[in-house]
């Protein structure tokens, strides 16, 4: 469609029909067979791994394996010669040194700056995960950890792998790293590494937060479906000075009823932005706790009938869901999406048509 590619159901659509399109070779779908699974592990799908990128030796294979990649040949030298830079250093280097190895220059505040199409060779996305398994969510820089080695001692909730526990003690910084499941002792979703970098105790953010009455608070990404590890920690401390590590919220960092506390009851009073990842804006800030608690009163409600429904939640409840249902309705992330009239009839009929048929909806 327009020469991009639209995906339903997590696969690509026939610009002409809307129904499900197979890649089977550099540039050539067909489509899929009724009856038949899609075949989402195609190697047509999915950038090149490790291994068979180090084996696609020159321009004319890549561009044989990854026909829909619009890249320059200096652009695939380029990256391909950051990619192994960055592979035989993986484990062995701080994270933003390897960070400097992928974008070729040493992190600086503010989202770093990579052209698309290298980004796109070195699957910068994959690359992210790889390292927030591996290390941290957010990049360190020496500002950030001078500011909250200030703050010490430090108690730092949903460590993970300890990585910044690890960095903040090197720096002198009396800190106790805490997190439900530490990597290495159990299924630890976002971080898949063997060890951590620093000691990191096995506790619920509540419980940490109760055994250390005495040390500021610090959330690093605090995940954004988990209420436990980031706003009850918070309603469970006890001191003036909280540190969050993480985006504001519109990013991906925290809860909304954790930033709804934080807004309510809690005053930024320094700022730092932090090295980030493109289209991630992240930042460290201090906040101070107000003098009077207010309470947390503000409750999201359905638009069309305005009863109470989850914080957080979107679109309407499930009650006029069901007695008004919209034109077409889907699932996205656990969300409903619900389209109007006006939006389908705005929509290319071949996205209104996939829509209509989607494994998602309709209801």
């Amino acid at each position: 469609m327009d020469g991009r590619r639209v995906v339903v159901d997590g696969h690509p659509i026939c610009a002409g029909c809307g129904s499900a399109a197979v890649p089977c070779g550099p540039a050539r779908w067909r489509h899929l067979v009724p009856g038949e699974p899609y075949p989402f592990d195609s190697p047509w799908l999915r950038p090149p791994g490790w291994e068979e990128f180090a084996a696609l030796t020159t321009f004319a294979a890549y561009a044989a394996r990854c026909a829909d990649v619009v890249v320059t040949e200096v652009e695939w030298r380029t990256a391909r010669g950051r990619f192994f830079s960055y592979a035989e250093s993986l484990g062995h280097l701080p994270l933003a040194d390897l960070v400097a190895l992928l974008t070729g220059a040493p992190p600086g505040p503010g989202p770093m700056r990579i052209p698309a199409a290298v980004a796109r060779v070195l699957d910068l996305d994959a690359r992210r995960r790889e390292l927030a398994s591996l290390y941290s969510w957010a990049i360190p820089s020496p500002a950030a950890l001078g500011l909250i080695a200030s703050y010490g001692p430090l108690l730092e909730v949903g460590a993970g792998t300890g990585y910044w526990a690890s960095l903040l003690s090197a720096e002198g910084a009396d800190v106790v790293a805490t997190d439900i499941t530490p990597p290495g002792r159990g299924d630890n979703p976002y971080h898949r590494a063997g060890s951590t970098w620093f000691p990191v105790a096995s506790s619920s953010a509540v419980d940490a937060v109760r055994a250390h009455p005495g040390r500021t608070l610090l959330l690093c990404w605090p995940p954004p479906f988990d209420d436990a590890a980031g706003y009850a920690a918070v309603r469970a401390y006890r001191a003036d000075v909280l540190l969050l590590i993480g985006g504001d919220e519109d990013g991906p960092a925290g809860t909304p009823r954790l930033h709804r506390e934080l807004d309510l009851n809690w005053t930024v009073t320094e700022e730092l932005a932090l090295p980030s990842w493109p289209g991630i804006p992240d930042r460290l800030t201090v906040w101070q706790r107000n003098v009077r608690r207010r309470p947390l009163r503000t409750r999201d409600r359905c638009p069309a009938c305005a009863r109470f429904i989850p914080t957080g939640a979107t679109g309407r409840c499930d009650r006029c869901a069901r007695s008004r249902p919209a034109d077409l309705t889907t699932w996205s992330g656990g969300q409903r999406v619900e389209y109007t009239a006006a939006a389908l009839a705005a929509m290319p009929p071949v996205l209104r048509e996939a829509l209509r048929r989607s494994s998602a909806g309709p209801l």
